[in-house]
């Protein structure tokens, strides 16, 4: 009897999941201003409980925070915008320029390491550089049609301007009450273990979505500021880009790494001391990251290993899109933590260990998504 409410049961979650997975794919054109306002109505939660406790409404305590940040918002943008907008217009402007001096300076120094073997690596170098100048400009209108395709067609800016803020107010006003009423919902024998993995699925995902989105705005603004203080062309720009891609573990950095070492290389040489300045503020940013920001803003609760986080953003990407970019992290803080319970439980099944009372002495128990992401 018990094995087969057991198996009822688990036919019953399969089903569940199959039901959300095929209403995202059937939806996900319009689920974009849903899902950014339900990240944001979570991070912004702890904030409303501050401000309710100060005495306020659980309403009023959602629309200062909401109200105070969309001014803050639009003030940003209005300060920062017309900055970032011109130097991305700069950069698309002189882009074939600077690769052709890129070129030339990649050319000269590869020239004087390799003497006569650098003619092979100069063709190499020029059908390189052809094929970029040539294919370009269709690369990145090919990556704009397939990003409006994937959803923006059907989500105009105006929709999410206005849709975003109201899911995020309604949500943030009623999120006890939804919680408790999640709560309720839970099957009556499992309640408590699944209540513990929601309280253990929480800590994971709120570490990350808060404690990374803070590690992402102090990098993005270090960087920016940094390399516009010594003069590099699209400093504002490419260090925000940065900063905002820390929330991949070091891909993101390597990334803006390379590319503004790029664009060092372009304005400085044959003068390398601003490049090798350029590459200390970027070292000096992924150290200060590691000893500083992620200890303390994320900590050790998230257990994301680098590769399943970058193989979950390319996954999400590719299923569902933009929002699929938007929860894969969420989703995978989530099942990281089923698959350490699950492993937990295995472990001590009679499946892993058999006939005998207990597992061998020297098998020592490992969370297998132990690594800590640094941006």
């Amino acid at each position: 009897m018990r094995t087969g409410i057991v198996t009822r049961q688990l036919w019953f979650w399969l089903a569940a999941l199959a039901a959300l997975l095929a209403g995202l794919a059937v939806f996900k054109d319009i689920l974009l201003p849903f899902v950014a306002g339900i990240i944001l109505a979570y991070f912004l939660n702890p904030l409303v409980e501050l401000v309710e406790r100060r005495g306020l409404s659980r309403t009023a305590a959602a629309a200062l925070v909401v109200g105070g940040g969309g001014v803050v918002l639009t003030a940003t943008l209005v300060l920062v915008a017309p900055l970032l907008l011109s130097q991305a217009q700069q950069l698309v402007v002189t882009l074939p320029d600077d690769i052709e001096v890129a070129r030339k300076a990649l050319e000269k120094i590869a020239h004087e390491r390799m003497g006569n073997h650098f003619a092979l690596l100069q063709e190499a170098i020029d059908n390189a550089i052809a094929e970029l100048k040539s294919n370009g400009g269709a690369l990145i209108g090919a990556a704009a049609t397939a990003l409006w395709n994937r959803g923006t067609a059907l989500i105009s800016l105006v929709s999410v301007i206005l849709i975003t803020p109201l899911v995020m107010f309604y949500l943030l006003v009623d999120w006890h009450p939804m919680l408790e009423r999640l709560r309720l919902w839970l099957p009556r024998d499992h309640a408590a273990t699944l209540e513990q993995l929601a309280y253990d699925i929480n800590d994971a995902v709120a570490a990350f979505i808060r404690g990374q989105g803070a590690v992402c705005l102090c990098l993005g603004l270090f960087y920016a500021v940094a390399l516009s203080l010594i003069g590099l062309k699209y400093g504002a720009i490419t260090g925000l880009a940065t900063g905002l891609l820390a929330f991949v573990p070091m891909v993101g950095w390597a990334t803006g790494t390379i590319v503004t070492l790029l664009i060092a290389i372009v304005q400085f040489v044959p003068s390398w001391t601003p490049v090798l300045v350029v590459l200390g503020i970027m070292i000096g940013g992924m150290a200060f990251d590691t000893a500083v920001l992620s200890p303390r803003l994320v900590g050790k609760k998230v257990g994301l290993h680098p590769v399943w986080l970058i193989f979950a953003l390319f996954a999400f990407s590719s299923l569902f899109g933009i929002v699929g970019t938007l929860v894969a992290v969420p989703v995978s803080a989530a099942i990281a933590v089923l698959a350490r319970f699950g492993i937990k439980h295995y472990l001590q099944s009679e499946v892993y260990r058999g006939h005998t009372k207990s597992a061998p002495a020297s098998i020592v128990v490992v969370a297998p998504s132990a690594a800590e992401p640094h941006g």
